[in-house]
């Protein structure tokens, strides 16, 4: 399944369009060679004479088992991930939907961006939809959610990866420059939470994934807004996980340091230079080091005793 939905301003509906493919349906009985599911194939017993009506009531018990665990093989976990369009979100939605995830791929401005991001989890054999929403505001968020259960009827894993700086010094930093920050890199955070959780708490299963910040951690100069929320986040995070641990539902946070982006990509030789040298690594991580991590706190069976934790992705400074 394919869709793509888009949203204006006042989160009106402004396209949609949904296209289905599926080669050689299960339509009485397992074709020959059908291909369900990628890396699984399934052979039809051929068709033979049976004498013995209790022989054909056998095979027939063993191709409807057969198509009930193919059934089950194809449901691959419901994931929102905000802020997918680009950057770590992007790898984050790539990284799940190749792993048989059902993807809403959220974004709030990179339409195009979004779209390829859907289309490349397609191309790999996964499920995707995109949808156009701003997280700091509820409407946007409660219908976000909606769109992912209306088409895969739940929600079991959410990313809250979108996020925005507005830097600069204190001293010069107007009030728009810290709201705008503080409303969708926390109170999106806050608001995706409770929505998706609503889900989550009825069947009492979920994972949730906070992309944090070292930033929130040990601080930085010019970014006291961006600082401020990414602090916020990981306080948020080991909160809600003591709420929600009741319910088997894990929430962590992951703390990237400096990630290869188009941000990055403009600092100037001297700075990138002073960056660079306060990595213990001497390099930037890339975006699919980070969706490695939170695949793994997202999925693996192994990461089900992990919950209100932060996993820092490197340190932030050389010791000296």
């Amino acid at each position: 399944m394919a869709a793509t939905i888009a949203f204006n301003v006042v989160g009106a509906p402004a396209k949609l369009s949904a296209s289905f493919r599926c080669s050689s349906p299960l339509i009485g009985g397992l074709r020959s060679s059908t291909q369900l599911h990628p890396g699984l194939s399934f052979q039809r017993t051929p068709s033979l004479s049976f004498s013995s009506s209790g022989i054909r009531a056998q095979v027939a018990a063993v191709e409807q088992s057969n198509a009930a665990s193919v059934a089950k093989n194809l449901e691959g976990p419901v994931v929102v991930v905000t802020g997918a369009s680009r950057g770590i979100g992007r790898a984050i939605a790539l990284a799940l939907g190749k792993s048989g995830c059902k993807v809403l791929v959220n974004y709030a401005r990179s339409s195009k961006e979004a779209e390829e991001v859907s289309k490349e989890i397609e191309a790999h054999g996964g499920q995707a939809l995109t949808f156009g929403g701003d997280v700091s505001k509820e409407e946007d968020v409660e219908l976000m959610i909606k769109t992912a259960v209306d088409a895969w009827g739940t929600v079991d894993v959410l990313i809250n990866n979108a996020g925005i700086t507005r830097d600069g010094l204190l001293m010069r930093m107007k009030k728009n420059q810290w709201q705008d920050v503080i409303d969708l890199n926390l109170t999106g955070v806050f608001l995706c939470t409770q929505a998706a959780a609503k889900i989550m708490m009825k069947k009492r299963k979920g994972r949730i994934v906070n992309i944090a910040s070292v930033v929130g951690l040990v601080g930085n100069a010019g970014q006291a807004n961006y600082s401020a929320a990414k602090a916020g986040v990981i306080g948020f995070t080991k909160s809600v996980a003591k709420e929600y641990a009741s319910r088997n539902i894990n929430v962590n946070a992951v703390a990237p340091g400096f990630i290869a982006s188009d941000m990055t990509a403009e600092l100037g030789e001297e700075v990138e230079k002073k960056i660079l040298g306060s990595i213990p690594l001497g390099r930037y991580g890339q975006p699919e080091e980070v969706a490695g991590l939170v695949e793994f706190l997202a999925l693996n069976s192994a990461a089900s005793y992990i919950t209100g934790q932060v996993q820092s992705f490197t340190c932030s400074q050389k010791e000296k």
